[in-house]
Formats: C-alpha cells, structure tokens, sequence
C-alpha cells in the first residue's frame, strides 16, 4: 500500500485512472487498491476526492466497455486463451457464461466487488452476446457503487489506512469463499432438480 501511495504521489489521477482502467478489461492490476491509496492521499489534502472518484469511475466504465467489445469480438476462443493464466478451463467458462446469461445484469453489478470477476465481466459479458445497452447501464451502476465504495473507505481511513487495508483483506477472503459456497449449491440443487426431472 506505501509504495502505491507513492506512485498515487507521482502520477496523481493519471496514474489511478490508468491502473483502474487496465483491470477492468481483462489485465489484473490492483484497481481496487489504487482508489483508497488515492481517497486517502486526498484525505490527507493531497488531492480532491470527487475528482479522484470521477477519474476512478470513468476509467471503471470504459474499461469494462473496451472488455465487452473485446468478448464481443474474440469470443470464447479469446477467452480460453489467455482464461488459462488465471485457471479459466473450458469447464468453468461453461458455468459461467450458463450463470452469466440467466443472471447478467446482477452479475455485471456484483463482480464488481470480487477479485477475479471483476477482471474478465465485460470479456465475459461481451462474449454471452449480451446487449451492449444492458451491459452499459448495470456497469455504469456497478462502477459507481464499487468506486463509491472504496473512495469513501479511503477517504475516511486517514493514518489507519494500512491496518483497514488488512482488515479487508482478511474479510474479502472469507467473503470470496462465502460466494463461491452460494454458487455452489446453487448448481448443485440446480442438478438435482433436473435429476429429479428426468427420473420422473
């Protein structure tokens, strides 16, 4: 977090768009941690806070737009590409676009706020072929709430930033496991019912 807050020191909102930008269309960057460190540098009268927020959002949409076009055009084979960096088999992609297509605006809002998701939404939501006009309003909506979020985190963290910074990391963990349960009971009473369905 120092040396990040460091770098929000030499490049300013630049450099917070830049980093919130590239994470949002596929690239992992730590886009999260770039607006606290830049809501607490402006806590600390370094900079203006809306403007670091208005940056961060800004860079949040196109960002995830550039990824929806980028899903658009390459599609799967995009996808499972570069999906094997990050452990994105052929399987998984499978049961997240299934998830994607019946839930895709819920989906565009909460990925937002878990790692992995948030990097590959618009690639994934582009390659579902879901409307772009959908897609541009729940990714607006779930920018603002995610930049709103942390930018009002930071901002208030003042010389408690670091501890606050583990403290997150520590619950996001047990949040992301907490999903990860949900959705999987979700599929598996979604096999049985259609176990059930076939046996009868």
């Amino acid at each position: 977090m120092l040396e990040l807050l460091g770098a929000v020191d030499r490049f300013g909102y630049a450099g917070i768009s830049t980093i919130v930008f590239i994470e949002s269309f596929g690239i992992p960057a730590p886009g999260e941690t770039a607006i606290i460190a830049g809501a607490a540098y402006a806590g600390r009268g370094h900079l203006n806070i809306f403007v670091v927020a208005l940056a961060a959002f800004v860079a949040a949409a196109v960002g995830d737009s550039v990824g929806y076009w980028i899903g658009r055009r390459g599609g799967r084979p995009l996808l499972l590409r570069f999906g094997r960096y990050v452990r994105l088999t052929s399987h998984r992609l499978d049961r997240v676009e299934s998830f994607m297509s019946r839930h895709g605006p819920k989906m565009v809002v909460v990925a937002r706020f878990v790692e992995g998701l948030r990097q590959f939404n618009g690639v994934v939501a582009g390659s579902t072929r879901m409307p772009f006009g959908r897609f541009l309003v729940w990714n607006v909506l779930g920018a603002a709430l995610w930049v709103g979020c942390w930018s009002t985190a930071g901002y208030f963290a003042g010389d408690h930033l670091e501890e606050i910074a583990t403290t997150v990391s520590r619950y996001l963990v047990v949040a992301v496991a907490l999903a990860a349960a949900v959705l999987l009971a979700y599929f598996w009473r979604k096999r049985r019912s259609r176990r059930r369905t076939a046996e009868s």
